[in-house]
């Protein structure tokens, strides 16, 4: 706080003799208790007002109040709310030199003041305004959600009427979601509370039963006391037990004094609770295991039944949900520790409708929307999909399942980039902030390690904050990156107009009012990866706004020094020829270093990349095609060309637009229904495609008789509805576009050598 309060102050332009001049005192206190009364009294003699900084909770303040009371002459003591209670420093969170310097702004606004300093605390105030700020449009918001695959993701499922207790771990994110498919939530406690709320309230409702969700690392630390206790307390309770074996918030290491399943049912059981239903993905593991009579074990297809039949039971009963964690299983296979399921679902894009049900059944952010000439369609994304396979329950004819004869093919390599780069010119001489908005689980606290340890290679100092929690499940993670050839000083987070480079790794968070309140249009640099991965609501919702790109860099271009802005599609490139969407983060920083918006050398963040020791070559590689995008973006474009990833563009055949010119369509139209008149064409014959065009050719022709501004948006919009309409897909359509999109897989080795697939109807 104490830093905070010296930076607003130097923000605000009140020095030492404005100080003076407005009699005010800047006393630093530490956290003794209590305060001494007299002390307090004698340092705030002759003040009328006190602003007390301090992060989170106000007990400085509070203590303050006490020694003043009854003071003769107290003074007003504001902190966490003003004089007339309106909120005023918040308490959510480390208080920054913006939070401070509002806060100034408004206590010193009721008091008289010299004209200089009015002046300038009104200008400073305008200033720290960001003229964007009340401007911006609504963006889809990045809330953290359960990963790829994550067994969470289905065991904490509930009925909307059904009462649900939130507990402590991953699974919290079940306040986060929106929709009505994890019931009606009762409150969270602290560890090892769960379900105290039901005892206290059971006694007083109409409710007959109650659902608790507790994880395997709470109930070995403390959760089986609030078993205990709800047995003792008699009341009708479901603990939902979430054992994914592993401590994923915090690591991934296995929860500390883990029992089996065998013996924590046994041990449920002796504590007094009626009955058990085991729920997991392989029920086969059981066969031969001995349980209590108490337990049984179905399939986690059954998990809806289970709970339905628990609810039935009175008294205390346990759902063990028994699934892997999504990620431990990733890195296990990783490390040739479990085996790699030989399917993948893959998605025929000219089949699918874009009906969004498969994103809606599974909530699994690898089931992505594309937006494409045809409209919204859905595509797994491979790199992240951890073959969970619950995105099949949506029963969609588009699902092909690829299955791979002899083992998972080996990785390609990736291209190797051009040698003889030039050296980078930096941008900025002196201190540099980098602000790094990104998507949790992609690596920016990483990038941020690299890079300190860069800096200190060559003798630069280094220092970075982080702003993370729960955001590591895909949320939005900041780091703030000081570079400095003096030590750093001061605060680490970004203030208002503060940073010097804008390193969007993540395009939403990057274009948020509080990232773009750090820019300014006249000092930071903005390196921007375009491609927008998809937010949760997004995902699970075809209602939900979509992101556009070019909207958001346009959003930053204006806020930033636009003209020198980097915009690459660096998770197209790291998908295109690494075949995998991590090393996109490691793209842009090359490519940041190359445009001189890095003041290091290119041989210290390689040499960082290599004492960090993770995916070495992979990362350094990634650093080198990010260097190459700013340097040689023609050898770039070469490599992307000759790898294979994004499915080719379909390509208009000369009878086609020899259809569409014979028709007398108009040039505005021509590109939509050249497309759309080839499909109708091998839908059925040129007959039919001719019906068509004269179908749109004459409501073009009205709308511009009588509406006549040029832009046929009815035409285009009556073009694709109609396409839709003619090129209804009955299982005769569907199977045709199978074998032609499966046939060119094939061709381009989309799915790699000695595949079988299978479609899912």
């Amino acid at each position: 706080g104490f830093q905070a309060t010296l930076r607003a102050l130097d923000d605000l332009g009140i020095d030492e003799d404005a100080r003076e001049a407005i009699g005010l005192r800047i006393i630093q206190l530490g956290m003794p208790w209590p305060l001494d009364a007299g002390t307090v009294r004698e340092l705030t003699d002759g003040l009328e007002t006190v602003l007390v900084v301090e992060d989170k909770l106000p007990f400085l303040e509070s203590q303050l109040k006490d020694a003043l009371y009854r003071a003769p002459h107290q003074p007003l003591v504001v902190g966490k709310e003003d004089g007339e209670g309106r909120p005023l420093l918040t308490a959510r969170s480390a208080l920054t030199a913006d939070d401070v310097a509002g806060a100034l702004i408004r206590v010193l606004s009721g008091m008289p003041l010299p004209e200089r300093v009015r002046a300038a605390v009104d200008e400073r105030g305008r200033a720290l305004r960001h003229p964007l700020a009340a401007a911006l449009p609504d963006s889809p918001q990045r809330t953290p959600y359960f990963c790829s695959g994550c067994p969470h993701n289905t065991s904490t499922r509930a009925s909307a009427d059904q009462l649900v207790g939130v507990g402590i771990g991953c699974h919290t994110m079940v306040a986060l979601d929106g929709a009505d498919r994890r019931g009606r939530q009762l409150g969270i406690t602290q560890m090892g509370g769960e379900g105290a709320q039901w005892m206290g309230v059971a006694p007083f409702c109409d409710e007959p039963h109650f659902i608790q969700n507790i994880g395997d690392g709470t109930f070995h630390h403390s959760g089986s006391l609030a078993i205990r206790a709800a047995v003792s307390a008699g009341v009708n309770i479901t603990y939902r037990l979430l054992y994914n074996d592993a401590v994923a918030m915090t690591g991934g290491q296995p929860p500390a004094g883990k029992l089996a399943v065998p013996a924590l049912i046994s041990e449920l059981a002796v504590e007094g609770v009626r009955r058990v239903i085991v729920t997991t993905p392989e029920p086969e593991r059981y066969h031969g295991v001995t349980l209590d009579p108490v337990a049984r074990v179905v399939h986690r297809d059954s998990l809806d039944e289970a709970q339905r039949e628990l609810a039935t039971v009175p008294g205390v009963t346990v759902l063990i949900h028994d699934d892997r964690c999504a990620t431990e299983k990733r890195r296990l296979r990783k490390r040739g520790k479990l085996d790699t399921p030989p399917e993948r679902v893959w998605i025929n894009e000219r089949v699918c409708e874009g009906c969004g049900d498969c994103g809606d059944q599974s909530t699994c952010l690898s089931v992505v929307p594309v937006q494409t000439e045809l409209g919204r369609k859905t595509r797994i994304h491979q790199s992240s999909c951890n073959q969970d396979f619950s995105c099949l329950k949506g029963d969609c004819p588009s699902f092909l399942l690829v299955t791979q004869v002899g083992g998972p093919p080996a990785r390609p390599q990736p291209p190797a980039p051009p040698e003889g780069l030039p050296d980078p010119v930096s941008r900025f001489d002196g201190e540099v902030l980098v602000r790094m908005p990104g998507v949790g689980g992609t690596g920016v606290v990483t990038v941020s390690a690299i890079l300190q340890m860069a800096a200190h290679l060559q003798g630069l100092h280094a220092a970075g904050l982080e702003q993370i929690g729960l955001a590591q499940k895909g949320g939005p993670v900041i780091s703030d990156l000081h570079i400095s050839p003096t030590p750093i000083d001061g605060q680490l987070r970004a203030s208002r107009r503060g940073v010097d480079v804008l390193l969007g790794f993540d395009l939403l968070g990057a274009s948020t009012p509080e990232t773009l309140a750090t820019v300014d249009p006249e000092r930071t640099v903005a390196v921007l990866n375009s491609d927008v991965t998809p937010t949760a609501s997004m995902v699970t919702s075809v209602d939900a706004p979509r992101a556009r790109s070019e909207r958001l860099v346009e959003r930053v271009r204006r806020a930033s020094r636009g003209g020198d802005a980097v915009v690459v599609a660096a998770e197209t490139i790291a998908e295109r020829l690494f075949h995998d969407h991590m090393p996109a983060n490691m793209i842009l920083v090359g490519a940041a270093l190359q445009h001189g918006c890095l003041p290091l050398d290119p041989e210290a963040v390689e040499r960082a990349i290599e004492l960090n020791g993770a995916a070495v070559d992979v990362n350094r590689t990634a650093f080198r095609w990010g260097r190459t995008a700013v340097a040689d973006s023609g050898a770039l474009e070469t490599a992307l060309a000759a790898a294979v990833g994004e499915p080719p563009a379909r390509e208009v055949g000369f009878a086609a637009r020899a259809l569409v010119a014979d028709a007398g369509a108009p040039d505005e139209l021509r590109e939509v229904l050249e497309l759309r008149v080839g499909e109708l064409t091998a839908y059925q014959d040129e007959r039919y495609a001719r019906e068509y065009l004269a179908d749109v050719v004459r409501v073009a022709a009205v709308e511009r008789e009588r509406i006549g501004d040029g832009s046929l948006r009815v035409a285009d919009a009556y073009a694709r509805g109609l396409f839709k309409l003619m090129a209804y897909k009955d299982e005769y359509e569907v199977a045709r576009l199978h074998l032609d999109a499966v046939e060119q897989a094939r061709r381009d080795n989309e799915f790699g050598p000695d595949v079988k697939v299978q479609t899912l109807l």
